[in-house]
């Protein structure tokens, strides 16, 4: 009897694949970049449903796949203005705390690898309102991206607030 061969790769080595490995997007004309490994998904705008007395940013809630996605709008995060959508803004699905957050973004670019020796700290110098949410600089051939500390974005409660407004108890 053959033996057969599993086309699984082993969680360990499927890690190691996706280190220094970032989707770079754009947001307000300028170039972010995320983890690769931290990403789930990338969608097309959904419908939202609103939450009431959620910040500004948290846009609401969509069905994905059968689970609850808190969506918000990474631009209104950084405090900037809101911008009318187009065909190129989409959805960064992340997985915090074992369910899935939507981000929000102008559109993606590209997956790009930086080793780790091209990846710096935050300047200190930096007094911009989103300075707190990114985690090191990127330099590639095609610039400097910056790379965001999507938790940080997200928000300490970790959108409890979204849940308990969308679900309240008793």
């Amino acid at each position: 009897m053959a033996e057969m061969k599993s086309n699984l790769v082993p969680m360990e080595q499927e890690e190691d694949t996706m280190h220094g490995k970032y989707l770079v997007f754009d947001l307000d004309h300028q170039e972010f970049a995320i983890p690769i490994a931290h990403v789930i998904d990338i969608i097309n705008l959904q419908p939202i449903t609103r939450v009431p007395n959620c910040p500004d940013y948290v846009k609401g809630i969509t069905n994905l796949r059968g689970k609850v996605c808190p969506i918000i709008d990474v631009r209104m995060r950084f405090g900037k203005e809101p911008q009318e959508y187009h065909d190129r803004t989409c959805i960064i699905v992340v997985e915090e705390q074992g369910a899935p957050v939507g981000m929000i973004i102008d559109s993606v670019s590209e997956v790009i690898t930086l080793e780790d020796e091209n990846v710096s700290p935050p300047p200190k110098f930096s007094t911009s309102a989103e300075a707190r949410f990114i985690q090191g600089v990127g330099r590639s051939d095609t610039g400097v991206k910056l790379i965001l500390d999507y938790q940080a974005v997200l928000g300490e409660d970790r959108f409890a607030h979204v849940e308990e407004a969308a679900f309240p108890m008793g």
